[in-house]
């Protein structure tokens, strides 16, 4: 999740065509060379030993990264084209919540393939979905609307109607420039930085956690991991359908920033209860509720960045998603450390001081500004 590549679009219609290729090519692609890391990363531990494993891993690892980086930008692109504007939220959040679908059955997945066919062999069967997906998504999905034979022209005639309102230019260098710039833009960003620290914290750590200091052991633990996943997707979801419906009944400024003032505070304050927690079982409740949380705010930081960039919405969401892989970045090495002390508490309590601060920044963010630029020719 949370790739950082930044893409640009020629808009010669109301849909997305991107430089050095489509959004059915680029994800199609993505989706092949993930399958190919996964693939690589058992085989070179078969193989290879030392510092010439460290380095395959390292590599397939980078490969995976990369494969993944365009994923969110390009989708928020091709939703902007194929969604009317009232309905943007709820896309991003549908598209997050099957992640983290996939997410919560992943342990329980790799607990019952590793003990059928061991580790490797688990990573290999888990490529093979993801290559006929990426199959699948080269053979049936379109760029745009215009270019599927089943939409009709009414709902073509909706979609332009809902996008005649901006310039439909060429990305160039002064337009990025701006988007760099745009302090809305920039907030957002920042914004999911934090957030995306929590994130992390919870999608990368929770279940080491579960098994390290709560003691859930195999299928206990794997089904103790899958929760805060589901919770996560029910959160994506959910704040998608809802941060759509406020923006409709209050506007966008409003609309889009409620979802995010009022549960991430409530998110910081549950994760800080895990570092209370008597109960394993308490402990598994509000890791998933701040999942929760965190992830019912997706839908209002993508459709507000939309909103604002409009024509250059897969520009702008890439900056938004690099602010979010930072939190990553950030996050890692500093759980890392506190985790192989024993500091849990402390991980717990970064993380509560972060979703805070994401909050915070939603305060500056006005999702009815239009970024400099649209609405004319630039």
């Amino acid at each position: 999740m949370r790739p950082s590549l930044l893409h640009t679009r020629s808009v010669n219609y109301p849909a997305a065509s991107w430089v050095n290729g489509s959004a059915r090519v680029i994800l199609s692609a993505g989706a092949l060379l993930g399958a190919v890391a996964m693939l690589l990363t058992p085989s070179a531990a078969e193989r290879l030993t030392g510092t010439t494993l460290f380095m395959a891993l390292l590599g397939a690892q980078v490969l995976l990264g990369s494969s993944q980086g365009p994923l969110f930008p390009v989708s928020a692109g091709a939703l902007q084209s194929w969604f009317p504007k009232n309905r943007w939220a709820l896309s991003n959040g549908l598209q997050t919540a099957a992640m983290n679908v996939g997410g919560a059955i992943t342990p329980l997945l790799i607990v019952l393939l590793s003990r059928s066919v061991g580790w490797q062999g688990a990573l290999r069967w888990i490529a093979v979905p993801t290559i006929l997906v990426a199959i699948a998504w080269y053979r049936f999905g379109r760029d745009c609307p215009q270019q599927h034979g089943r939409v009709s022209s009414a709902e073509l005639a909706e979609l332009e109607t809902a996008s005649n309102d901006e310039s439909r230019k060429s990305l160039n260098a002064l337009r990025m420039r701006w988007i760099l710039m745009d302090s809305n833009v920039v907030r957002l960003a920042a914004a999911y930085l934090c957030m995306n620290f929590v994130y992390y914290l919870i999608s990368f750590w929770a279940y080491l956690y579960l098994i390290q200091v709560r003691h859930f052991q195999g299928i206990d633990g794997g089904l103790a991991g899958m929760w805060p996943w589901l919770g996560a997707a029910l959160g994506a979801g959910s704040g998608g359908y809802l941060a759509d419906r406020l923006a409709h009944r209050v506007g966008p400024r409003w609309g889009y920033r409620i979802i995010p003032l009022v549960m991430l505070p409530a998110g910081a304050a549950v994760l800080f209860a895990t570092t209370r927690a008597v109960s394993d079982d308490a402990a598994v409740m509000t890791l998933t509720f701040a999942f929760f949380a965190m992830e019912i705010t997706e839908g209002s930081f993508w459709a507000a960045t939309m909103q604002i960039a409009r024509s250059d919405t897969a520009a702008a969401t890439g900056v938004l998603n690099t602010g979010g892989n930072l939190g990553g970045i950030v996050c890692q090495p500093a759980i890392a450390y506190l985790a192989s002390n024993g500091a849990w508490n402390g991980a717990f309590v970064a993380g509560t001081l972060f979703a805070v601060l994401a909050a915070a920044l939603w305060l500056g963010v006005d999702p009815e500004a239009r970024l400099r630029g649209n609405g004319r020719a630039v």
